[in-house]
């Protein structure tokens, strides 16, 4: 099939596909208010020219290398608010907050553009983007192919995929099509079983996060639970729980590659200190290297 049935395909299908997942989404108010969110940007921008505009992008940022750099790597989120901790605090400038991170030293910046629980959005991660040189992560709730060519035209660099959220097929084609923009799919899991789903799916990099979705409960060991079960050549990322220092050092050491550090950074007085702490820690010894 070439890209232009697949696109005939695509447009044919998209209604139900979204009506399933709309009937699916009902036990998840997050699923549904993303979807919805997603409606009404497509009305304005159909999917066709959110396509056409997304492959005219420029090349993306190399997210391999910067994960794969000495030590920890550590990835800075930026967000306006969260539905466990709450605000973050006032951001005056995503632009300024992003040249802040980068001073400190971070490998990455992961944006919440999520509208319902994090308050954010696309042009939040855009303004950011174009006040560094660091590939960025859009954080958000993938479920449908119009926000993976609609990440790429703000400026994303590697989209995460909820694999808990995603029956197989529909998680298989969205990690392709977001690997067919040159953007990096990060599988995010929460479980041995998710993990093992990722893999099967082809994901190179997988993110194991600390939060379970629908509660917001921390489950620390995680990371540990799911790490042993991944083959060498894939990319691991911790997400959540890294407070300090101590706690990136711990990641790292049960074999993280990066970490992702939110209120740690976000909630400090000085940004770029509370990055350069953290991006410190990452080059212990105990931090082993790719």
């Amino acid at each position: 099939m070439d890209s232009a049935e697949a696109d005939t395909l695509i447009g044919m299908t998209a209604v139900q596909g979204k009506q399933q997942l709309v009937t699916d989404a009902t036990l998840n108010p997050v699923v549904a208010g993303v979807l919805a969110d997603v409606g009404e940007r497509e009305a304005q921008i159909p999917f066709k020219e959110i396509k056409a505009r997304s492959r005219s992008m420029p090349e993306t940022r190399d997210v391999r290398a910067a994960l794969l750099g000495p030590g920890c790597g550590v990835i800075v989120e930026i967000k306006r608010t969260s539905p466990v901790f709450g605000p973050t605090g006032v951001i005056d400038s995503m632009a300024h907050l992003a040249a802040e991170i980068e001073a400190g030293g971070a490998a990455l910046i992961a944006c919440q553009t999520e509208r319902l629980r994090f308050d954010g959005s696309l042009n939040d991660m855009d303004e950011a983007r174009n006040a560094t040189s660091l590939p960025m992560v859009c954080r958000d709730v993938i479920v449908d192919p119009y926000q993976i060519h609609e990440a790429r035209c703000y400026g994303a660099d590697m989209v995460p995929l909820q694999v808990g959220l995603l029956e197989q097929a529909r998680l298989e084609s969205l990690l392709d099509r977001v690997e067919s923009l040159g953007m990096v799919a990060m599988a995010e899991v929460r479980t041995v079983e998710e993990a093992d789903r990722a893999l099967r799916a082809g994901a190179s990099v997988i993110g194991v996060n600390s939060w379970t979705f629908d509660t917001n409960d921390l489950n620390r060991e995680a990371f540990g639970e799911i790490e042993p079960g991944l083959p060498e050549s894939v990319l691991r990322i911790s997400l959540g729980g890294v407070r300090n220092a101590r706690d990136l050092i711990s990641a790292a050491s049960t074999g993280a590659d990066a970490v992702l550090a939110g209120e740690a950074v976000m909630t400090s007085a000085n940004v770029t200190a509370a990055t350069r702490r953290l991006v410190a820690a990452g080059q212990h010894p105990a931090c082993p290297s790719r």
